[in-house]
């Protein structure tokens, strides 16, 4: 059956379908798509509008700009949501990560520039991942006092096991595409000129495969790992990250952090999506490579 192209609008991403290709382009770049509580919102809600596409089989996910996703964007963490309750935002980032995952497509993360928290879990929650080779990678959230949240951690565990888990997100040391590879985390390393190529030939054979089979080995895998790894009880995260911004001793620390990129906190209670500064002292933490 053929399918006729699509594309929704959304303020944040693009999102539209080709055939049976699919793709969602974080497009926020001149924050290197750091995560805006209205983005999660958006790439749940893009995740759902694929489901009503039962012809398209595979989906890219990458990020316009000089990196695929710099994490949540901070000033979440500073300005109260006017929006929504706590528990609510800090809830967005789970549902985001649990309808990428819950498509039917096959997803691949196109991964470059950096890759950081909330962007490594929306990678993680994908079904393949393919990054450039001098893409920065680090989970921050301890650094910022909180937990890592979202689902990230069962899904780190089921890509690179316990004991490396909690050495990246207790230290919050930045690590390489080639020991992402090593790891586990990552399909794929290639050159930078070689990613979209490369991204887009296994797209290519995805495609031309059938949509049970690639469905029904998706889901298979899905129910082994669900069974070892428990991501449903990551319902709960929320409330552990909304209890670590009340904690004073994590205020202290995320504060410092802060401060180490010059942010300052807010005197005025303005949505989250208003007040960007610079995007070094916007998102989770980028600093330059160190590897």
């Amino acid at each position: 059956m053929l399918w006729s192209n699509a594309v929704v609008e959304f303020t944040t991403i693009d999102v539209g379908s080709d055939g049976a290709r699919g793709w969602i382009e974080l497009n926020r770049p001149d924050k290197r798509n750091a995560l805006s509580t209205t983005m999660l919102a958006e790439l749940a809600a893009a995740a759902r509008w694929f489901e009503d596409r039962p012809g398209v089989k595979v989906v890219v996910v990458s990020g316009r700009g000089r990196s695929f996703c710099a994490g949540a964007d901070l000033s979440t963490f500073v300005t109260p949501d006017v929006v929504r309750s706590p528990r609510d935002a800090a809830d967005l980032g789970r549902a985001m990560a649990d309808a990428i995952e819950e498509m039917s497509a096959v997803t691949i993360a196109r991964i470059h520039g950096h890759c950081v928290g909330g962007g490594l879990v929306l990678a993680a929650a994908c079904d393949l991942r393919a990054a450039a080779e001098d893409t920065y990678f680090s989970i921050p959230e301890v650094d910022l006092g909180i937990p890592l949240a979202w689902g990230g951690i069962p899904r780190l565990v089921r890509e690179i096991g316990p004991a490396l888990t909690k050495e990246l997100v207790l230290t919050c040391r930045p690590f390489s595409a080639g020991e992402a590879q090593a790891a586990g985390f990552l399909n794929r390393v290639v050159a930078v000129d070689r990613l979209d190529a490369d991204v887009e030939e296994v797209a290519r054979r995805l495609a031309e495969k059938s949509s049970f089979t690639l469905r029904a080995t998706k889901r298979h895998v899905d129910a082994v790992t669900a069974q070892a790894v428990g991501i449903d009880r990551s319902w709960s995260d929320a409330d552990v990250l909304v209890s670590a911004l009340h904690d004073e001793e994590s205020r202290s620390v995320a504060l410092a952090y802060l401060e180490r990129f010059g942010h300052q906190a807010p005197t005025t209670a303005e949505p989250a999506d208003v007040r960007h500064g610079d995007h070094e002292a916007r998102s989770e933490g980028i600093e330059p490579p160190t590897f």
